[in-house]
């Protein structure tokens, strides 16, 4: 047994997991997840349920087969497949007497500090009223998961489990986990229980796989395992069709492929290093070797500015950090402008402004 100790899940279910072979919602699938969150919220479990299967859903009510190339097509089927599945959820928890809470998302809301609070705070309040948060992109208006490039949902469920404080998040899709080699090209595949790091070797092994319904493939599912791991959170990835795999996974039966949890950020760590950069600042070999060392940005250190951000926005500082900016890019250029020609001309130039304040900066590599 696994000794995952969770209080807090997300369930993330893939398109083909949620969907049957006519892109149909599968109903009865979804009031068997609704039964077995109901019995981990009896344990003192709560669950926050990913969704995937819009788009699939939408496109088999419309009439429409395989992947629509064009977006705004897309978008369209989502709006028809999120009120259908919004639906299906709705009626599954009903039956146990629960309510649910739909939550759209687009990458914004963990992006500014601000929305990112918001949303903790609706979730939380979610949990008070004894409703499920259901979770989907806003595929509606946000086209960076329908063109491929968040894969399908992984790392939006990996995101809202780092940011919602989960202890385990379980990928639920429709292959037994992660294997060594691939188990449709070779019989002696075999699965790997445990995955403690993330290796070139684990990259490699999980390819591309993806079908026509489905945007992700076991490659997003690294990625997302990636997020999960550096934010203190245990993953599964496990096949959905198992009988009572939810609860199983979550009371520590091994089942699938656990990524163990890493290293532990505070909360405001994990914001500043999960959230999309605004711009990006390009230091000098001395400021890079100050902020390693646990000092503040200062412009005298800049070499350049990229993008447009405002005072408090996240911006990528070389290929090494990220942090909040106490300065917007309009305040902080002059300063580096400044900066340079003194350096051009041998002299210091002491403005005594700080870029990037050092409890405001996260390394990574």
């Amino acid at each position: 047994m696994r000794d995952l100790k969770a209080k807090r899940v997300v369930v993330k279910i893939g398109t083909n997991t949620i969907c049957k072979s006519d892109g149909t919602v599968d109903r009865a699938y979804i009031e068997d997840v609704a039964r077995q969150v109901v019995e981990l919220e009896r344990k003192g479990v709560q669950s926050i349920v990913v969704t995937s299967g819009a788009i699939g859903s939408g496109s088999s009510e419309l009439g429409l087969d395989g992947r629509q190339k064009d977006i705004s097509m897309k978008q369209a089927c989502a709006a028809v497949g999120q009120a259908l599945l919004m639906m299906a959820w709705r009626d599954a928890f009903r039956d146990h007497g629960k309510s649910v809470g739909q939550v759209l998302l687009t990458y914004g809301a963990f992006s500014k500090r601000d929305r990112y609070l918001n949303l903790r705070k609706a979730i939380d309040s979610m949990f008070c009223l004894g409703a499920i948060p259901v979770v989907n992109e806003n595929d509606v208006i946000a086209t960076d998961e329908i063109e491929d490039i968040f894969g399908d949902n992984d790392k939006l469920s990996a995101l809202v489990a780092s940011k919602m404080d989960a202890d385990l998040l379980i990928l639920l899709t429709d292959v037994d986990g992660l294997y060594d080699r691939n188990p449709e090209a070779d019989k002696d595949a075999r699965l790997i229980p445990t995955v403690d790091e993330i290796t070139k070797d684990i990259e490699r092994i999980a390819g591309s796989r993806k079908n026509e319904r489905s945007t992700g493939g076991m490659r997003t599912k690294i990625n997302a395992a990636k997020i999960a791991m550096e934010s203190g959170c245990n993953m599964v990835i496990a096949n959905g069709r198992l009988e009572n795999v939810i609860v199983r996974v979550a009371d520590g039966e091994e089942i699938g492929t656990l990524f163990t949890a890493r290293s532990q950020y505070t909360n405001k760590e994990r914001w500043i290093l999960f959230a999309c950069p605004l711009g990006k600042i390009e230091v000098d070999e001395g400021a890079e070797r100050a902020l390693r060392s646990g000092n503040s940005l200062l412009p005298c250190g800049i070499l350049s500015v990229e993008g447009k951000f405002k005072k408090g926005d996240v911006v990528r500082i070389g290929t090494f950090a990220k942090g909040i900016v106490n300065l917007s890019s309009a305040e902080l250029r002059p300063l580096v402008d400044a900066c340079l020609r003194a350096k051009a001309e041998g002299r210091k130039n002491g403005n005594g402004h700080t870029a990037v304040s050092s409890e405001n900066i996260v390394i990574h590599e």
